[in-house]
């Protein structure tokens, strides 16, 4: 699978059923995605950073992002997307990015970004209130979808 832009969610998330685009002919096994991996897209207007996991067919990263391979076990993959998601951190990129009609994040930006890296314990417990935050605006979302078809149920039956 030859990753793109266009195969995330507008979260980052990549989705769940993928159709080939590209044929996966002749591909080197060091240009592989490995579960961990976390992919910046560096070009476009929409700058985000994934996870690639297990559950996903073997894929490689199209150039418009750049793929970060953590060495050590002190960083969770999970931490560093979220905190290349994070507002500020996306911020601070956007304002250095380059380009006037495709702008795009360098390599060189992206490596002398300054990350603080908690604990192990503290960055678990920052993604799993991440995640229920991300659960409660679904959830709130969700409950003003159906607030105002019930609204205008309401106005239909009031009009008969």
């Amino acid at each position: 699978m030859y990753l793109q832009a266009k195969h995330f969610d507008e979260e980052g998330n990549l989705q769940r059923s993928l159709t080939p685009d590209l044929p996966a002919k002749n591909i080197g096994e060091k240009h592989l995605l490995i579960p961990g991996d976390v992919l910046f897209a560096a070009k476009g207007t929409k700058n985000f950073a994934s996870v690639f996991g297990p559950q996903h067919p073997p894929s490689v990263a199209s150039t418009s992002f750049f793929v970060l391979r953590l060495n050590n076990d002190q960083v969770l993959p999970e931490f560093l997307a979220w905190f290349l998601n994070h507002p500020t951190t996306q911020q601070i990129l956007k304002g250095q990015a380059i380009g006037s009609s495709i702008v795009s994040i360098s390599k060189t930006v992206l490596e002398e970004l300054d990350i603080s890296v908690p604990s192990r314990n503290i960055q678990e417990k920052i993604l799993h209130i991440s995640r229920l935050r991300n659960i409660e605006k679904n959830l709130k979302q969700e409950i003003e979808a159906l607030r105002e078809k019930q609204i205008q149920q309401q106005i239909l039956n009031a009009i008969k």
